[in-house]
Parts: C-alpha cells; sequence; structure tokens
C-alpha cells in the first residue's frame, strides 16, 4: 500500500519483490492500495461529520498560520480532465530567504486534497483545519489567488484572516493588461510591468490602479485592449484592501502561495500525472488520501485508522454475503380472519299471562310449584309419625 502510493502499480511488484521476496500482479497491488485509500478516505469523511454534530476543541494553533488553497488538473479515464482541489496549512516563521535576507517562511506543512466541488471541499477539509488548530491560531493569513469561492472557503474556517492577494497572482494579471495594450514580448510591456510590479510590491497599490486607467484611455486603444485593461482594474479595485503588500512586508505575513503550488506538483502531479495515466473518478480520492498522509509525514498515524477501515469493510462484506446466501425467511403470514360464529340469543321464556300479578308470581306460577309440593307432603310424613 505504501508503495502503491509512491510508485506507479506497474512497478510495485518488482519493487516489493526486492526487498522482501514477495511476489504479487500488479492488480493485487492496485486492488490493496485503493482499498486502503478508500478506508482512510472513509474514515476522514467520518470524522468531519463526527464534528459537525458535536464540535470538539482543537488544538492551540501557531502564533502565525497560512492557508492557501489551488487548484490543479488531472487527468481522467476517456480523455476527460478534472480540477483537484488542495490545501496547504503551515506554521509562518521568520527564516532568511533565497536571496540571503530575513523573510517569512511556512514550514510542517500539511495538505488535504480531494476532486470534489467547491462546497463539499470546503465542507470536508475542516477536518485538517481543525487538526492544524487553525481556529485557535493567532493569526491566520490566507494567500490565495482570486476566486470567489476561496473567499467563502476562508469565512467559513477563519473569517477574521487576512487576506491577501497571491502576488504572482497579481502581477499575471497586470501582464494581461500590458501585453494587451503594448503586444506580447514587446520591450514597451515589459518596461510598463516592471515599473508597476515594483510600485506594487514596495509602493502604493493606488498608484498601479492609477496607472491602469491612464493605460488605455477612451477612444486611443483597439476596443479589445481597452476591455482586457477594464477587466484587470475592475478584478484589482474589488481586491484593494489584499494588495497591502508594503504592510504585509512589515507584519512577517507571506505574499506568495508557493506551499500550496508546490503542494500541487508534489501531491498530486507527482503520482497522477505520470506518463500514459488515466484514472477512474472514484479512485481518485482514495488515491489523493493516501499521498496526502504520506507527504503531509502522517503516514505512521493515519496507518491504524486504514487498518480499522480496512477490517471494518470487510465484515461489512462477510456480513452481506452472509445475507446473501441465506437470506432471512420471510414472516409467516398471518392466519385468515375467520368470520365469528354467529351469536345465538337465547329466547326468553315469559311466563303465561295471569301467572303474575303486580310484578309477583301467584299461587300457580310454577316457581311456587315445588314449594305448594312440600307443602302438601308435610301433614303426609306427620301422619306417618
Amino acid at each position: 500500500m505504501l508503495l502503491g502510493t509512491q510508485l506507479p502499480f506497474e512497478r510495485v511488484p518488482h519493487t516489493l519483490s526486492h526487498f522482501t521476496l514477495v511476489v504479487i500482479g500488479e492488480e493485487t497491488a492496485r486492488r490493496l492500495t485503493e482499498a486502503a485509500g478508500a478506508a482512510l478516505e472513509r474514515t476522514e469523511r467520518e470524522a468531519v461529520e463526527h464534528l459537525e454534530r458535536a464540535w470538539v476543541a482543537g488544538p492551540a494553533g501557531p502564533p502565525v498560520q497560512q492557508l492557501s488553497t489551488d487548484g490543479a488538473m488531472a487527468p481522467l479515464v476517456g480523455g476527460e480532465w478534472a480540477e483537484v482541489k488542495t490545501l496547504a496549512v503551515g506554521r509562518v516563521e521568520l527564516g532568511i530567504q533565497p536571496d540571503g535576507s530575513a523573510g517569512p517562511q511556512t514550514t510542517d506543512l500539511s495538505y488535504f486534497s480531494r476532486l470534489l466541488d467547491a462546497e463539499a471541499f470546503t465542507r470536508l477539509a475542516y477536518g485538517e483545519v481543525h487538526r492544524r488548530g487553525t481556529e485557535r491560531a493567532g493569526t491566520v493569513c490566507a494567500v490565495m489567488d482570486g476566486a470567489e469561492w476561496l473567499q467563502h472557503f476562508v469565512d467559513r474556517h477563519r473569517r477574521d484572516a487576512v487576506r491577501i492577494l497571491d502576488f504572482p497572482h497579481a502581477a499575471e494579471h497586470l501582464g494581461l493588461a500590458a501585453q494587451a495594450v503594448f503586444g506580447a514580448g514587446t520591450a514597451e510591456a515589459s518596461e510598463w510591468l516592471g515599473r508597476q510590479l515594483h510600485e506594487l510590491r514596495h509602493g502604493d497599490p493606488e498608484a498601479v490602479l492609477a496607472a491602469l486607467r491612464a493605460l488605455a484611455p477612451a477612444g486611443r486603444a483597439a476596443p479589445a485592449a481597452a476591455a482586457k485593461v477594464r477587466e484587470v482594474l475592475a478584478y484589482l479595485t474589488k481586491r484593494r484592501a489584499q494588495l497591502d503588500y508594503v504592510q504585509f512586508d512589515a507584519a512577517g505575513y507571506p505574499v506568495g502561495s508557493g506551499a500550496v503550488e508546490s503542494a500541487n506538483k508534489l501531491l498530486m502531479e507527482a503520482r497522477l500525472k505520470g506518463s500514459g495515466m488515466h484514472w477512474a473518478r472514484a479512485n481518485v480520492n482514495p488515491m489523493l488520501a493516501l499521498r496526502c498522509a504520506l507527504c503531509s509525514g502522517r503516514w505512521a498515524e493515519a496507518w491504524p485508522q486504514i487498518w480499522q477501515g480496512l477490517r471494518r469493510t470487510q465484515a461489512e462484506r462477510r456480513r452481506a454475503h452472509r445475507q446473501q446466501r441465506h437470506p432471512p425467511c420471510p414472516p409467516a403470514p398471518p392466519p385468515p380472519a375467520s368470520p365469528p360464529p354467529p351469536q345465538r340469543r337465547c329466547a326468553r321464556r315469559r311466563p303465561p299471562k295471569g301467572l303474575m300479578v303486580n310484578g309477583r308470581p301467584t299461587a300457580d306460577h310454577p316457581w311456587n310449584r315445588p314449594l305448594r309440593h312440600r307443602r302438601s307432603a308435610e301433614p303426609t310424613s306427620t301422619a306417618k309419625l
């Protein structure tokens, strides 16, 4: 399973036999790895459902934490491509930059990745966010691109986060405006873009927005170029609060989402985008669950969950197999309801008329005959004595 998480399935049998002398087939490696991933994915989903039913306080997060989310395309069976969304969570500390200067660095990274729509991904990412203590972290920096669903993601998991537009993403939009006006690859486009990027990174964002407004004045630029400039201007103006990079630098916050972009390559592309690979949609998330555990350094922690999930799945299959082979006998139908026997009404014998007077029997009434007989017999017995 661990080998199948790291290597293409066709390379697992050779590698396993080299170290353990155990021979298995490629399909066995595929089946066991995908079953382990499905068990871990199910366990993590049920953990989120448990947290939604009964909230439990998570651990205390670091003083400064970074959240970054991005997407990358994965190849599916049939030539289809689908977006895999990935969340990277890390601790922000002061470190040495590649140029030798001091600056913020994001360490202790962990990941959550799934092939889901934005709403389902936002919901299930709560497990990783809760585990990393985002709710109780000091300051959370949400460094992301400008997609609308990412703002809803931040609203759900940490509404008061410092929202920062990824600087390379802002630079990309400025480059689109420069190329639309001056032409792609021209010296004028490169010169204008260089000035604006320096101003945006180390100066005043308002000056950059003003330069955009003056880039394509009405009537002086081609309609397509003017439309692109207006589009970029509207995009950056809407995210004006996320462009204060000088203040972010002074506070020691990161301004780039390189952590999650590296995660796309390390976690997803390195395993799911190999030569000739095409994945069934149902098998993508199980593999991503295993890759997240491996790349986050949590394989030893996740293995007991995987093993318990496999045992539970096997027990459920055995139970279903037993029920299929020996289905429970249907309950016996109740006996047909027989009609109740007709009730016989006893005819009440009434005494003949003339034997009752004022509700009392007369001397000729049958009730008085035995008494009358005994009374008549008493003198006879006395006479004998």
